[in-house]
């Protein structure tokens, strides 16, 4: 937790005020009604479908952190990570910028490895993939799918990568502490990474990841009564989940509602309709992950109990227990053997 601790405080107030900023500036252009309207959207059916939808992608991101980990030799059991990365998820979605919960669990996994600055790097290796492969597919989705929107979301995109990167390339060259970490950091996902089949392991896995956020975010549209037709959906879909992940958020809410509605607005549906599905789909979110949490926490107990009682005995208690011991007198010495087998006696 001491990471946690040393969180920039600096840094936690800038994602406050831009995500929250944000969220502020979208009500007052729309007033609270859409915001409403995606609460009251809300029911079982379709509770229980981001349920199964969210426990498949925690399976699959948990699969591909555990896959990097154990290339870094800090490897752990599959359901462990699965509930690890449960607790990050529901963390990251109740505090700002989106990170805290990675923070916490490179931290408690690198108790459990005595490793942290291994575990550490396996959690970014692990979320710095995931990224790039969403960026990759939020191109190739809106190269396909968004000529229908006017030429509009693909340039916009692509002029959000270039911004990215031209930040990252000037701060490299202006800095040679930024190129060391630049390069450390690419080593390590080459490290994390290690083989072809190791990385095209990782890739499906993301794969799974953002399909099942995709899945999601369709099942918001369509409970807030929004019609969108499936291709015009999956490129919309990638530009919220895309403006999801960037880090100056409100537990995610701010620059989602506001790529939604302005992603709606553009695609012919209604700023209303893109902010309601963003609203249902953020509440989902927090909804789905509660299941796998309460589960993890309740495993966690339980093995905790169940290991309590056959704690390993230290070579310390091995001397107490010897001293504790009643002497019954020095033992007899060994006579020679007889015939049948029997010592003779003294």
């Amino acid at each position: 937790m001491r990471a946690i601790v040393r969180y920039s405080w600096f840094g936690v107030a800038v994602r406050v005020i831009v995500g929250g900023g944000i969220l502020v500036a979208v009500a007052l252009h729309v007033g609270t009604g859409p915001f409403l309207h995606g609460l009251q959207s809300i029911d079982p059916p379709v509770i229980g479908s981001s349920i199964l939808l969210t426990a498949t992608a925690t399976a699959a991101a948990a699969w591909r952190w555990n896959v990097i980990a154990g290339r870094l030799g800090v490897g752990m059991p599959w359901p462990r990570a699965v509930g690890m990365y449960y607790r990050s998820q529901f963390i990251n979605s109740v505090l700002p910028g989106g990170v805290v919960g990675d923070v916490h669990r490179a931290v408690d996994h690198g108790r459990r490895a005595q490793s942290l600055a291994m575990t550490a790097r396996a959690v970014a290796v692990e979320r710095t993939v995931g990224q790039l492969v969403q960026l990759v597919l939020t191109v190739i989705v809106l190269a396909v799918a968004g000529a229908g929107f006017g030429g509009v979301l693909l340039p916009v995109a692509g002029a959000g990568v270039v911004l990215v990167v031209a930040v990252a390339a000037v701060a490299a060259l202006a800095s040679a502490r930024v190129r060391t970490v630049l390069r450390r950091e690419a080593a390590a996902v080459r490290l994390g990474l290690g083989s072809a089949t190791v990385a095209v392991r990782v890739v499906g896995a993301s794969i799974v990841v953002v399909a099942c956020h995709l899945a999601t975010f369709a099942i918001a549209t369509a409970a807030v009564g929004a019609s969108v037709p499936p291709l015009r959906m999956l490129a919309i879909a990638v530009v919220v989940l895309l403006a999801a992940s960037i880090p100056v958020n409100l537990g995610g809410w701010g620059p989602r509602e506001g790529a939604a509605g302005w992603a709606f607005a553009v695609a012919g549906f209604g700023t209303a309709a893109g902010i309601s599905a963003a609203t249902l789909f953020g509440v989902l979110a927090i909804l789905s992950l509660l299941p796998g949490v309460i589960a993890a926490a309740l495993a966690s107990i339980v093995h905790r109990r169940s290991h309590h009682g056959r704690l390993p005995v230290r070579d310390h208690q091995l001397r107490r227990l010897t001293r504790r011991l009643p002497r019954h007198g020095t033992p007899a010495e060994a006579g020679a053997l007889e015939p049948g087998g029997l010592r003779q006696g003294r």
